[in-house]
């Protein structure tokens, strides 16, 4: 009898013992939750003391610069804000800030028979304030202001640092990420990671 032969007739046995032990076939079981795993997260920049400050935020969604400008514009939870942190942006669920700073003189009522109509400010949505796209190795942020020249020069930090500290967590290994702040009016306000504090 040849090995080959002794080795199939082995088998034979073993396999009928397996399937007449009595122990019924059975599916996939479920037990427990989820395999757990490193949560992500992402850096978004607030104020405080006058200068922008990281502040490491869990990403519900997949990291990138579109997702963190929508967690930044939560804003600092309450024990942050006791803590000294601020935003300059408005919060989401906030009224959105007018396009146009309020003029402090007061027009005269032919000016004001002259002045359009204006529609009566709206809770905001991320995506209602701040429009994020990106492409290689730059971020754009088309914003529902008239100009972003109108923000204070903290807000557009926070912006800028937020979508390119997201990006370069997003998409490793590029070059220098830029990020660009812009209003309705088309004009530009450009940064890096150069004015962004690492912590």
């Amino acid at each position: 009898m040849t090995a080959r032969r002794r080795a199939a007739l082995l088998v034979v046995p073993a396999l009928c013992g397996l399937t007449s032990c009595g122990i019924p076939p059975t599916g996939v079981v479920e037990a427990g939750g989820p395999a757990g795993g490193v949560v992500p997260t992402v850096r978004v920049y607030f104020v405080a003391d006058g200068r922008p400050a990281p502040v490491p935020r869990r990403a519900v969604t997949p990291i990138g610069a579109a997702s963190a400008v929508e967690v930044l514009l939560q804003g600092p939870t309450a024990e942050e804000r006791a803590a000294g942190l601020e935003s300059l942006l408005p919060r989401t669920g906030t009224d959105l800030p007018s396009a146009v700073p309020a003029d402090p003189g007061r027009p005269s009522a032919t000016e004001a028979s002259r002045a359009p109509a204006t529609k009566a400010p709206r809770a905001a949505e991320a995506e209602d304030f701040a429009k994020v796209t990106t492409r290689d190795n730059r971020v754009s942020i088309e914003l529902s202001l008239s100009s972003a020249h109108y923000m204070p020069g903290l807000a557009v930090t926070q912006l800028i640092c937020t979508a390119v500290e997201a990006h370069r967590v997003a998409a490793p290994g590029e070059e220098e990420v830029t990020a660009a702040v812009a209003g309705e009016d088309g004009r530009r306000i450009e940064g890096t990671a150069a004015r962004c504090p690492d912590g």
